[in-house]
């Protein structure tokens, strides 16, 4: 059974695992997969769940809100910013789903503190007579 190396990058730590073989992921324009002796290819991952099997056969899902993969020499590389590893598709499924909407309330706070900023811009052109 051919088999590539997956090495995880995030911003706090990495992790190698020497045993894969295959991989299914998702970019903009879909999902994709590899398989060892894959030709050089490289993508953006969107916010999701990928998933890959190890040759024991397990299948083990990777959370993460996007990253950059690289496949090249049989090794397959993946950085971003967090991800999550399980073997239990549930369990990683709520905690991701957990993820997305606490960033979602991130966004939302960001957005109404960056509309209030634009307000008080605007306000103090029109006091000063400098109106745009």
């Amino acid at each position: 059974m051919n088999i590539f190396t997956l090495q995880l990058y995030d911003a706090m730590h990495s992790e190698t695992l020497a045993d894969v073989v295959s991989f299914a992921g998702e970019d903009a324009s879909g999902s994709f997969g590899i398989m060892a002796n894959h030709e050089r290819f490289m993508t953006c991952l969107v916010f999701g769940m990928a998933r890959f099997r190890t040759r024991d056969g397990r299948v083990q899902y990777l959370a993460m809100p996007g990253g950059v993969l690289y496949f090249i020499d049989n090794v397959l590389r993946i950085s971003t910013h967090h991800y999550i590893i399980d073997t239990d598709y549930e369990q990683i499924s709520t905690v991701l789903q957990n993820q997305l909407v606490e960033e979602e309330g991130r966004l939302l706070t960001l957005k109404k503190s960056l509309k209030n900023m634009e307000t008080e811009l605007f306000k103090r052109l029109w006091e000063t007579g400098h109106t745009p």
